[in-house]
């Protein structure tokens, strides 16, 4: 960048022969006249050097400096004069001035004191952007201190407050200004200061602490959990400076955790709500038993999770609990699931297979969906309830089999009894005891913790570090009425999980149907209002009257497909 210089003197030969020296090196070279003049070509070029001479008509070289430093302008001033004095030269220096030279002057006195000060310069100027980037820098370190919900702590190798942010107020009970200064064991507070502990490791140790866990006691202020995390403030040569100091206050997040553990888990089941209470109770008293459970609920209530929670608290936890879903296989392959064949039995039957009853000998067999087995299957669920003998598919001979059942529907079984599709006899038989699952819009309650609990898992899944949900996309939870329940919100987190880049799921990263259900009922509405019966009735014949299935292959919520359903009269004898 070309440097400017501004030479000041009445003189104009002076000026014609500073600026001839001057100009040769390549220095962009301006002159004024007087004082005032000087003052314009100041403020219009910014010089990077000032040559002036003392004496300058009404106003002197002394005045001139007093202006420069008045604007705090950093360029340096190389003051001339014909008459030079120890008490000009001493009021110039102190005022600023960066030499002194006698006239005449001489070419290479100043050349020399030019380079000499427009060095000067350069190293000011570079200090000067040094200063203004670390004011940035502590500026932006400050918005972020503020920012910050955790407590961030700074110490010197003394363990001295250097730094402390606002939320130090909220967990400490201090104001930053109150502690800032002050050695860790003189703070002004009522705390046990169990975090100097770890923090005087690290200063001795310069080894770092992660998400340690402790108690504050204060005396007026509850029982707080902590979790502290300390680092190591060490320079380029690995000399530790001090340690940083950062708190994050887990009591909200603890209770939860202990109300969790205490009262709103059973084998991995969750709920504080009191139907979660006495299903709870229900289980713990089925702990002993080898009944047969019929559970009954609507798709995605966790059905399969109570049978789990019934075997693994059960007289044989110890062994395996063998599933199968019925909606999942056509009538052949779920006889051959179920019971086996022998080879030969039907096309395809190249070897004999061990069913699933007789492989479960022993152990806990749950069929799930049990509402959709065709009579023919019902019958040997029944002699199997009954006479605990099955025979193979193409094989006569009947097998002996001891084992549990559990089975699970989400239809109306009595229903499908009073129109001949479900034996009464084999119906009493599987509901030995029956435990009825809440939907999720009747245990509202316990959302927060399903959704504190899909958080925990899929931040494990991810990777990410999603710390929750906003209070709008709570309530939105809270309002919603959940058709495909527990499993419906594990696909709403889920979802939200794909679409969430920050620490907190908004109301964009949720699906529509919940976050905006007007809408997406209007929606949902128009497109089942253009759908065909023939279109309907050809997606449910392709998924096999899978009514979820057929719905996503014709782009509709699950839920919304029993409308059209109802509007065009349609069964399952269609």
């Amino acid at each position: 960048m070309e440097q400017k210089i501004l030479i000041i003197d009445d003189e104009e030969s002076i000026r014609f022969t500073l600026k001839t020296f001057l100009s040769e090196p390549g220095y962009r070279v301006e002159t004024a006249d007087d004082y005032f003049h000087a003052l314009e070509w100041i403020s219009a070029v910014h010089p990077d050097l000032i040559f002036a001479d003392i004496l300058l008509g009404e106003h002197n070289g002394i005045d001139l400096l007093r202006e420069i430093k008045r604007r705090g302008l950093l360029c340096p001033v190389v003051m001339i004069t014909g008459h030079p004095n120890i008490d000009t030269a001493a009021e110039a220096v102190r005022l600023g001035a960066f030499d002194y030279l006698p006239k005449p002057v001489k070419k290479a006195a100043v050349l020399k004191v030019a380079w000499m000060a427009l060095k000067h310069k350069s190293l000011i100027d570079e200090k000067e952007r040094s200063d203004k980037e670390k004011e940035r820098y502590r500026k932006h370190l400050q918005a972020v201190f503020r920012s910050v919900k955790d407590v961030i702590i700074t110490v010197d190798t003394d363990m001295r407050i250097v730094d402390a942010n606002d939320a130090v107020e909220s967990v400490c009970g201090a104001l930053p200004a109150e502690i800032v200064g002050k050695p860790f064991f003189e703070l002004p507070m009522d705390c046990l200061r169990a975090c100097a502990v770890p923090l005087k490791e690290t200063l001795t140790t310069h080894r770092v602490i992660r998400e340690h866990r402790i108690e504050c006691h204060s005396p007026g202020r509850s029982k707080q959990v902590i979790d502290i995390s300390i680092s190591p403030l060490l320079d380029e040569d690995a000399r530790i400076g001090g340690a940083v100091l950062v708190l994050r206050d887990l009591t909200r997040m603890d209770l939860l955790e202990r109300e969790l553990d205490a009262r709103s888990r059973h084998h991995g089941i969750i709920g504080r709500s009191r139907k979660m209470q006495t299903l709870y109770r229900l289980l713990e008293d089925l702990a002993g038993s080898d009944t047969t459970v019929l559970i009954t609920g609507e798709s995605g209530t966790g059905k399969e999770l109570v049978a789990r929670a019934l075997h693994y608290g059960g007289l044989r936890a110890g062994k395996p609990m063998v599933s199968v879903n019925c909606s999942a296989l056509s009538e052949n392959l779920l006889e051959s699931e179920l019971f086996g064949h022998v080879k030969g039995a039907f096309t395809g039957a190249v070897g004999s297979r061990v069913g699933g009853i007789e492989a479960a000998a022993g152990e806990t067999r749950f069929v799930d969906e049990i509402g959709e087995v065709s009579p023919a299957i019902q019958i040997k669920l029944l002699r199997v309830l009954q006479e605990k003998t099955f025979e193979r598919v193409g094989d006569g001979r009947p097998v002996k089999v001891e084992l549990r059942f559990i089975t699970a529907t989400n239809r109306d079984l009595m229903e499908k009894i009073r129109e001949g599709r479900f034996r009464e006899d084999l119906y009493y038989r599987l509901k030995v005891f029956e435990i009825a699952l809440p939907p999720l819009r009747e245990r509202l309650e316990d959302i927060p913790l399903l959704v504190n609990h899909f958080l925990e898992r899929f931040n494990e899944m991810t990777g990410k570090s999603v710390r929750g949900v906003t209070d709008e996309v709570l309530r939105a939870f809270m309002g919603y009425r959940w058709p495909g329940n527990i499993r419906e919100l594990e696909h709403a987190v889920e979802h939200a999980f794909v679409l969430c880049h920050e620490a907190v799921i908004t109301l964009d990263h949720i699906p529509s149907e919940i976050g905006r259900p007007l809408e997406a009922k209007q929606d949902a509405s128009a497109a089942n209002s253009a759908l065909s019966r023939q279109e309907l009735l050809a997606g449910l014949e392709k998924t096999g009257w899978n009514k979820a299935r057929a719905a996503r292959m014709l782009g509709m919520i699950p839920q919304t497909i029993y409308c059209p359903i109802r509007k065009y009269n349609i069964t399952d004898s269609n």
